[in-house]
């Protein structure tokens, strides 16, 4: 296996939809790898397969990996001694490999149709044998070749295994055996001539001298296959050594089943549209099959590289909880010093997102509510509804809110609440605070209940920012006149 030399290790997705939160986690794995041992990040654009690879996706995918603070040392838009880095425009490179190891005997034409692969597989799992491919045309005649082309037939190009057990220490999770009958000869060149994975991403590995492949748990079974290619291209001369493989967990979803592309929360866009911040999301990510220490969740992505071990990474599947990276996510939004916090929210305080016009928005109302709502967001996109009430004219009618709130004797309270705050000396929050639990002690109410009326009156929502802040930031003048119109609302 891989010897003491530079770590290596490669990042390669295919640009195919959206990025999802599994391919972020192997991308996070890699890059805190490399940086932690001072080795090199490969990024690699896996897009042989025209049908579903597309542009888009893979400008995605490029801002993304920017958007997250991921940096690579070779790749796309940095290049490197290894380009292209894109296998759409390495085809030339595994054609010439592929006929390597059909001339060193290492591969061979399979004219085997379908109907009769899938009838062989059938008898043979009616029998009770293992029903990958039985190695029929491993030994094909030139007569045989010659009545097979002459019927028309086409061929793949197939890897002939050795007929003998692959073992191999697995860095995640230990050694692993995997024997012949389980590890059948496998197709590495399509009919048409297209190269499959199969093929593409080991000789990629090898010619880009690959220390490390870190990836996901689903690909654990086609190991020792690729690791009979590396035994083959080695004496081919292609490659010089065997990488380490390391195999990370499944990451869960709901109902123990696999978190897939389909599944709603697997999209990265989601926590990128929701306002989750790319620290907050990565240090949650990284404890999906990860542990920073016993007693600690939340830390920098640059204290994870200082401690990321390879040891440290648990072979079982890891279940993706939303509620604890959004709980972590906010822990992060509270590192972030007001300056930063307030210009992250930026995208959320405009259009589309927030309802009220452009001229209408006060950024020293902002700056001074900004610290209140640091403490109080679990993602950046909560901002627009907690801040609303300050930049629109009227505040958002949430009728539920209102009939939580207006209960009975509420307009009395709230004609009483008005009187003590048009009175009340609007230079600080607490002299606000006793006005509204002096009226609500005339009524026999605490503070809690005394203060809800206004709130809604106000903001138009039973929950939000510290009140009697907010209402110092709206101002004398526009809060009363909010109680003037719940009063009326009431009286009708």
């Amino acid at each position: 296996m891989a010897s003491a030399t530079p770590v290596r290790v490669r990042f390669c997705p295919s640009p195919t939809g959206n990025p999802h939160v599994g391919l972020v986690r192997t991308a996070l794995f890699n890059w805190a790898f490399a940086r932690h041992n001072g080795g090199t990040m490969v990024f690699r654009i896996e897009d042989t397969d025209a049908a579903r690879d597309s542009e888009e996706s893979y400008e995605q995918l490029l801002d993304s990996m920017r958007w997250l603070g991921f940096d690579w040392d070779e790749g796309p838009e940095v290049g490197g001694p290894h380009a292209p880095y894109r296998q759409s425009q390495r085809m030339d490179i595994y054609k010439d490999v592929a006929q390597k190891l059909l001339d060193g005997g290492h591969a061979y034409h399979c004219y085997c149709t379908t109907e009769e692969l899938d009838a062989r597989r059938e008898a043979a799992r009616a029998a009770g044998k293992p029903s990958g491919y039985d190695g029929k045309c491993r030994v094909v005649t030139p007569e045989q070749k010659a009545a097979y082309e002459a019927e028309g037939r086409s061929s793949i190009v197939r890897f002939r295994m050795p007929d003998e057990a692959i073992t191999f220490t697995d860095l995640v999770r230990g050694e692993l055996t995997f024997t012949p009958e389980n590890v059948p000869d496998y197709g590495i060149v399509r009919a048409n001539g297209a190269p499959l994975y199969t093929l593409v991403n080991p000789v990629d590995d090898a010619l880009m001298e690959i220390t490390h492949v870190l990836r996901g748990e689903d690909l654990l079974s086609s190991t020792p296959r690729q690791i009979a290619l590396y035994k083959a291209l080695i004496e081919l001369g292609v490659a010089k050594e065997i990488p380490a493989f390391g195999h990370l967990p499944y990451v869960m979803g709901e109902g123990n089943k696999k978190l897939s592309k389909r599944d709603p929360q697997a999209s990265l866009n989601l926590y990128r549209e929701r306002g989750f911040l790319p620290e907050g999301l990565l240090n949650y990510l990284s404890l999906l099959g990860w542990s920073f220490s016993a007693d600690q969740d939340i830390f920098s992505i640059e204290e994870m590289v200082a401690k990321f071990e390879l040891a440290d990474v648990n072979a079982n599947p890891a279940r993706f909880d939303l509620k604890k990276a959004e709980s972590i996510n906010a822990d992060h939004i509270r590192r972030l010093d007001v300056k930063a916090f307030a210009e992250a929210c930026a995208p959320w305080l405009r259009a589309p997102h927030a309802n009220w016009a452009l001229e209408d928005f006060d950024p020293a109302a902002w700056e001074a509510i900004a610290p209140h709502a640091q403490t109080r967001v679990t993602v950046l996109s909560d901002i627009t509804a907690n801040v609303d009430f300050l930049f629109l004219k009227e505040p958002v009618e949430d009728e539920a809110s209102w009939t939580k709130a207006m209960k009975e004797g509420s307009d009395a309270l709230l004609r009483t609440a008005r009187e003590k705050l048009g009175e009340a000396d609007w230079s600080s929050p607490e002299s606000l605070k006793n006005a509204v639990l002096a009226a609500g002690e005339e009524h026999g109410l605490k503070l809690g209940k005394a203060q809800a009326p206004v709130r809604v009156a106000v903001t138009g929502r039973t929950v939000g920012l510290p009140l009697f802040e907010s209402l110092e930031i709206l101002g004398r003048e526009r809060t009363l006149a909010r109680i003037d119109a719940a009063l009326a609302k009431l009286a009708a």
